[in-house]
């Protein structure tokens, strides 16, 4: 039996060899995963980095995608992505290559070892919430309400849009 289609959205984040290039590459990745589509892609923004401060800033963005794959095997696919572009886990928050985040599959709530959907903490992240409101502005992640209001809540400021970058 086969999948009905889902939407999902996926962050994107990068800030060493070359992040603008490293988050190209990964939208062209999820372009090509299997029973996967790319739908939309958010623009490229700047912004400082959380946790861990003593480290480049960061270029993210969010896509949007067509999926028959079930949520763990999207997000192994990711984590093969990341892996395949030099991804590694040195510390909590360490600089990276390229990290992909699964945010949202449907209005699927899900939450198990190595898996939670919507992703724990994107309701907090101006470099998650401004790409994804761009491609999906009337966006609502379930259990914390629509992307416009939350990011009424918290400061955007440091995320700046990229001009000229578009992916």
């Amino acid at each position: 039996m086969s999948r009905k289609p889902e939407t999902a959205f996926v962050a994107l984040g990068s800030n060493l060899q070359d992040p603008a290039l490293q988050i190209r590459a990964g939208f062209a990745a999820l372009a090509k995963l299997p029973s996967t589509k790319l739908i939309m892609q958010s623009s490229l923004y700047r912004s400082a980095p959380a946790g861990y401060v003593d480290q480049p800033d960061f270029i993210n963005a969010v896509a949007m995608v067509a999926t028959t794959l079930a949520p763990r095997a999207l997000l192994d696919a990711l984590l093969a992505i990341e892996h395949r572009r030099g991804r590694e886990r040195e510390f909590l928050n360490s600089p990276r290559t390229l990290d992909l985040d699964l945010l949202l599959y449907g209005d699927l709530r899900l939450h198990e070892p190595g898996l939670t959907i919507p992703h724990p903490r994107m309701h907090e992240r101006a470099f998650v919430l401004v790409p994804l409101s761009e491609i999906e502005p009337h966006c609502v992640i379930p259990g914390q309400g629509a992307v416009t209001e939350l990011l009424r809540a918290i400061d955007a400021g440091s995320v700046t849009r990229l001009v000229g970058a578009a992916a």
